[in-house]
């Protein structure tokens, strides 16, 4: 199974989403996946080390309050998701890496039918994503212990750990838009 899945990724475009400093702002509140940071961080190693395609998504807000509005230290990547000069940037307004941007004529011009995704938020802009590429047709493998959320409220006010939150996230798209796998099946 880890061999083939290495093959059917050799292709494989690693998307990085929204990886910056925004989201370590307190008014996220608390997190699950302490150690996302360190497995993106491996997940690039790793494809650096390989000559793979890395893209970087990068989120620019439009909503007057966002700790991703641009123009603040919120929006600089993270130490562990900083793009060497080779390696692409997509910039994002909306939650989907593919609604406004070129991303999609990226991957299909550079010949990568498939897509390895790590980052944040899971049930939010790596959920967004993750669905429109399994739509479009690619090969998509989304990294469960390279991504993370936040607890969440419900609408009757319930909190939703965040833990229960990521899996519930994981488990709508496995299976019809992406598989899901960790960093170690891919290194």
């Amino acid at each position: 199974m880890e061999s083939e899945l290495r093959q059917r990724t050799t292709k494989a475009a690693l998307i990085v989403i929204d990886v910056q400093k925004a989201i370590d702002h307190p008014s996220w509140g608390r997190r699950n996946n302490p150690q996302a940071e360190a497995n993106i961080s491996r997940l690039l190693a790793a494809w650096r080390e390989a000559g793979g395609t890395v893209i970087h998504v990068r989120h620019y807000s439009r909503v007057p309050n966002s700790t991703y509005r641009p123009g603040q230290p919120g929006c600089d990547f993270k130490e562990c998701a900083i793009p060497l000069p080779r390696e692409l940037v997509v910039t994002k307004h909306a939650c989907g890496a593919f609604a406004g941007t070129n991303l999609e004529r990226i991957l299909r011009e550079g010949g990568h039918p498939a897509l390895v995704v790590a980052g944040v938020i899971t049930n939010n802009s790596v959920e967004a994503t993750v669905r429109i590429a399994g739509d479009l047709g690619f090969d998509t493998y989304l990294v469960s212990d390279a991504a993370f959320t936040f607890d969440r409220n419900a609408l009757d006010g319930t909190l939703h750990r965040a833990e229960d939150v990521h899996a519930h996230s994981l488990a709508n798209l496995h299976g019809e838009y992406a598989s899901v796998v960790e960093t170690a099946d891919l290194l």
